[in-house]
């Protein structure tokens, strides 16, 4: 087996949960080539894992001609598990719940993700069975494969605004509708809470959040650094790199900064399948908040998830000073 490619087509955090199958597979096939297959704004997370040998933009797909003798579709989708059956990928691996899976598949591993007690990292490896790979690997176990060493360069100005006499914090308030939000009025509660003194804080986010978080960064202190639309993801990298720790729900720029091993904390909300048993972030200084609630709202009021809002600032506080 020369060759294998991990096909994850989806979202950042998703794609940073797969990182440690790569480095189970190198260490397993040491020799082997792994390709990545996944969406071209994921790219620069990928290009830090010292287990990729190559990236392949799913969009390119027409124009790309595999040589693997593996595919693994960790989170399938129908168009690239039927392109792999017409490419002639000799072992193509896929959960078996879906009925074009049994079309264009021929290694089937049964799988139930919505409903497991497992973390979507173990469940990944899961995939792996037809490889002759069956260990399980415990979350804390799985914090040595990322293999995230490959960091690109901090622009200079960025790399200015850290201090190098206080802890460095990134707030990171949004989502983009991939999870529950703990809310602006939460955060901003959270960050007067923060002593100027010991903590140097910056908001991050995307160009399109910054026109809703302009009027809410009004409202914070002067010690709070508004960086929302200054850095490409490379840049978030590298610059999740270089400071002490992170606050955000489950998004990916909380499962970055666990993967890197900084102080990163989620605040979760209990219900399934976005509970923190699934989702919560893996790292060596990883932590998250939830409440066990049996709440109606979560379902129905999403913006009013009634765990959620039972976090408290004061718990995020307490964390972000006692964190090891």
């Amino acid at each position: 087996m020369n060759e294998i490619i991990i096909s994850r087509v989806d979202s950042i955090g998703d794609v940073v949960l797969t990182l440690p199958m790569c480095g189970i597979i190198k260490k397993h096939f040491p020799e082997v080539k792994i390709t990545f297959l996944g969406q071209s704004y994921t790219q620069p997370v990928i290009l830090t894992c010292e287990y990729v040998d190559n990236f392949v933009d799913v969009k390119n797909l027409t124009n790309y001609t595999p040589t693997a003798e593996v595919i693994i579709h960790v989170f399938p989708r129908k168009d690239v598990v039927r392109w792999a059956y017409q490419k002639k990928t000799p072992v193509r691996i896929c959960t078996y719940s879906r009925l074009y899976a049994w079309l264009y598949a021929n290694k089937l591993v049964r799988l139930h993700r919505k409903n497991s007690t497992l973390h979507e990292a173990q469940l990944n490896l899961k995939l792996l069975k037809p490889l002759g790979i069956s260990t399980d690997y415990s979350l804390s176990e799985l914090c040595s494969y990322y293999g995230m060493t490959k960091i690109p360069p901090l622009p200079n100005d960025i790399h200015t605004l850290l201090s190098s006499d206080k802890e460095n914090w990134v707030i990171h308030p949004t989502s983009q509708g991939s999870a529950r939000e703990w809310g602006l009025s939460k955060y901003k509660e959270l960050i007067h809470q923060l002593d100027p003194k010991r903590y140097n804080v910056f908001i991050t986010g995307t160009e399109r959040d910054k026109s809703y978080l302009t009027e809410w960064l009004k409202t914070l202190p002067g010690f709070v650094h508004d960086l929302t639309g200054k850095l490409s993801l490379q840049d978030l990298i590298a610059f999740i790199y270089h400071i002490d720790g992170l606050v955000a729900g489950s998004t990916g720029p909380l499962h970055i900064a666990a993967a890197l091993g900084k102080k990163a904390i989620g605040i979760y909300p209990s219900i399934r399948p976005m509970h923190p048993g699934r989702w919560q972030p893996i790292g060596k200084q990883a932590e998250y908040i939830y409440i066990e609630k049996n709440c109606s709202l979560c379902k129905k009021t999403p913006s009013h998830c009634a765990c959620l809002q039972s976090i408290t600032p004061e718990m995020v506080v307490s964390k972000m000073k006692n964190i090891k």
